[in-house]
């Protein structure tokens, strides 16, 4: 009997792992001398698989891995120890004591964790390292902004806690330019306020991909957290790495199941009725939302077949997409459909494929379910 990962292809993504070694070479020689790499791998690196990408980036020399949560974390140590990971997302009590099993560094945002997280020090004998979030208006975790000295001076103060870094996240830095500068500004002078200066042996980073503007000579921030970008998705406005030409390391296909004539004035409903305007040829798909296309591309998103795009007709369905194949001039049962990549000379980009959805990269990206196989290609081949 076959196993699962011998079986033909229904629905699949291509991850180009060389691509994403390319891209990350490209960000660091775009960014000013001496900042460091703060590589963002949550979710399953985006959708991209956790341990390959991770594999990859350690070959590239990251400084830092930034994940969600404990199991992540403990995914990355099964690579081995060495590389620092932070947990960007506030642990449960019951997860403290991994902080020591898989060497983290946890996230502080309030009081409460500085006294939870001191406490596990002392009972193990072990200073924790930590870093302090502040919440610079964003409203989401993080201490806020105003409380931010007193909880800086009782980190300091904990005789089992050793800070290493502190960091804000802009909340609209894709969208909002004048609301960012307020954050950005705010964050500076509280790190003014703690007398950490561009000397600070402290690891400093409030950017991401679409926001890189904090450096200079005189600033303390030293590091920045990178994300989509690395993956060959790029900012939505102008910044430090928008002239990186990275390219996409993620691909998603389909082929065709089922082809079919229907004839003119035929009444179809896929989702709402209507009679069709000329004979057509559709095409059914073999995946669905249940793989990760979402159903707001009925009647409105596009594939690549044979290097021509074909629209989507009606509903997406939990298994199948319909598409129109009539001005397809060649099509067979079983051929390769790209629902976001390149195809053949012609692409659909995912920023497109996100618009079509009216959601973001993120979402299409960590939606793309498990039953979707995973092939990774390397420069020696798939």
């Amino acid at each position: 009997m076959n196993k699962p990962s011998q079986l033909p292809l229904r629905c699949w993504a291509e991850i180009d792992l060389a691509c994403l070694e390319r891209n990350i070479a490209l960000i660091k020689q775009s960014l000013p001398p001496g900042i460091r790499y703060v590589a963002v791998v949550k979710a399953d690196a985006y959708g991209h698989g956790i341990h390959q990408s991770v594999a990859r980036l350690m070959h590239s020399k990251t400084d830092l891995f930034a994940v969600a949560n404990i199991s992540e974390a403990a995914a990355i140590r099964e690579l081995g120890p060495g590389w620092p990971i932070l947990l960007l997302s506030p642990l449960l009590p019951d997860e403290d004591k991994y902080l020591i099993d898989y060497d983290l560094i946890p996230t502080i945002s309030s009081e409460d964790e500085v006294q939870r997280f001191n406490r596990l020090g002392d009972k193990l004998g072990k200073k924790i390292s930590v870093h302090m979030k502040i919440d610079t208006g964003m409203g989401r975790a993080g201490v806020w902004h105003s409380a931010a000295p007193m909880l800086h001076e009782k980190i300091c103060q904990s005789n089992n806690l050793s800070l290493e870094g502190i960091y804000t996240h802009f909340s609209s830095s894709d969208s909002d330019i004048k609301y960012t500068k307020k954050q950005r500004d705010l964050f500076l002078r509280l790190l003014e306020s703690f007398k950490i200066s561009s000397q600070n042996e402290l690891l400093i980073h409030t950017d991401n991909s679409s926001g890189i503007e904090s450096f200079n000579k005189e600033s303390p921030v030293n590091a920045v957290r990178i994300g989509l970008l690395q993956y060959g998705i790029l900012p939505y406005r102008e910044s430090i790495l928008s002239a990186v030409k990275t390219e996409s390391v993620f691909s998603f296909h389909t082929r065709i199941g089922l082809i079919k004539k229907l004839p003119i004035k035929t009444p179809i409903s896929y989702g709402r009725t209507f009679t069709l305007k000329r004979d057509s040829t559709i095409a059914v798909l073999t995946a669905g939302y249940a793989d990760g296309i979402p159903r707001l591309l009925a009647n409105r998103g596009s594939v690549i077949i044979n290097g021509r795009r074909c629209p989507i007709l009606g509903n997406i369905t939990m298994d199948q997409t319909i598409i129109d194949i009539t001005d397809l001039e060649q099509a067979s049962v079983g051929d390769p459909v790209t629902l976001f990549g390149k195809r053949d000379k012609n692409e659909i980009g995912i920023a497109e494929f996100s618009q079509w959805a009216e959601t973001i990269p993120w979402e299409v990206l960590t939606s793309i379910s498990k039953r979707v196989r995973r092939i990774y290609k390397t420069d020696l081949g798939v």
